[in-house]
């Protein structure tokens, strides 16, 4: 008996790079346990307040106290979004404008935005601007959803150090191809350069020159190992980037910064009215993200902006001694070598 056809896109649809060493690996009959440095699968305990409502589902004042796991709004609950709006301020950034919807960890909401900014599926208009080496969910995503991706590519020098290209260049491409959004990460993964407050000025500059949405994927926010402050999509003000409002987008996630990869919680955080409807509007055929995620996660907002500064400053101690320990030893086993300085 034939079996009905996979569409091409299954037939030819490989599992991300990030991804593929994993699936490998579960593949192996031997019993040899190996350290799996293919996946940002963070080992670390969660907030203490994310643990104690998890450990505590059942006591009187959780919602869940009864056995019943409801649908949230496709929004997301008031408490989880304040959460995602808290974390902005306590890093000292204006929350005051900004609209949160929670989705599905950080990757739905690459999802809906390149939904949201990009040209019409398999028109190849308004494609996706992304910095090579990029993080390779953009690619896949916007390959599955059927928009195009450009780039322009950042140079690593032999000390370590990543820079950008010409300004002037990225303007090229920007002509050519008619991005409809750039995509920065200022805690950068997977090179690790830190975008400092006066390069994200130029690259808002450049989306509102060339009316783009800039997209700032923020998961890693506040680790950072260098002497400046942190930054963020939120620092830019009108009077630095004039018409810059309106076309933000911050993605948010419960993954990196607070230990939850697992729980699948993250958030589309953005200052433009019709951009937070559409993108909710979107998201209804998905329901609704985990309640439970969500009722663990917005613990948060009810941690005071110093609490939550000490939990930041021991996730960078801990991050900095790792990083700066194998930057070293690589360097001194291997002369020669090329490491990338670990900024972030």
């Amino acid at each position: 008996m034939t079996l009905p056809k996979l569409s091409n896109h299954f037939q030819n649809r490989l599992p991300s790079s990030i991804r593929l060493a994993q699936i490998e690996f579960n593949k192996r009959k031997d019993l040899i346990n190996v350290v799996n440095t293919a996946i940002g699968n963070v080992s670390l305990p969660m907030h203490p307040a994310m643990q104690k409502r998890m450990f505590n589902l059942d006591l009187d004042d959780s919602p869940f106290k009864d056995g019943v796991v409801k649908y949230t709004s496709t929004k997301g609950t008031d408490e989880c979004n304040e959460s995602f709006l808290r974390i902005i301020e306590s890093s000292g950034f204006d929350r005051s404008g900004l609209y949160s919807q929670i989705t599905d960890g950080g990757s739905q909401a690459m999802e809906l935005i390149i939904c949201g900014t990009c040209g019409d599926a398999g028109s190849g208009e308004s494609p996706l601007l992304l910095i090579d080496a990029a993080y390779t969910n953009y690619t896949s995503l916007a390959k599955r959803l059927g928009r195009r991706t450009v780039s322009v590519t950042r140079k690593l020098d032999k000390s370590g150090v990543f820079s950008f290209p010409d300004l002037s260049e990225i303007e090229e491409v920007i002509k050519k191809e008619k991005p409809g959004a750039l995509v920065v990460i200022p805690y950068d993964n997977p090179t690790g350069q830190f975008i400092d407050h006066k390069t994200m000025i130029n690259f808002g500059k450049l989306c509102v020159k060339y009316k783009m949405w800039m997209i700032s994927d923020e998961a890693y926010r506040e680790l950072y190992y260098t002497n400046s402050m942190p930054t963020s999509v939120w620092g830019l003000s009108e009077s630095e980037v004039p018409g810059i409002t309106g076309r933000r987008i911050s993605i948010e996630t419960a993954s990196k910064v607070w230990n939850a990869c697992g729980l699948r919680i993250g958030a589309l955080i953005t200052d433009g009215h019709e951009m937070h409807v559409r993108a909710i509007n979107e998201n209804t055929a998905n329901l609704c993200s985990n309640s439970i995620g969500q009722y663990i996660f917005g613990s948060l907002a009810h941690e005071s902006k110093e609490e939550l500064q000490n939990w930041y400053k021991k996730q960078r101690q801990y991050y900095f001694e790792m990083l700066n320990h194998l930057s070293t030893e690589l360097k001194q086993l291997l002369p020669g070598i090329i490491v990338s300085s670990p900024d972030a």
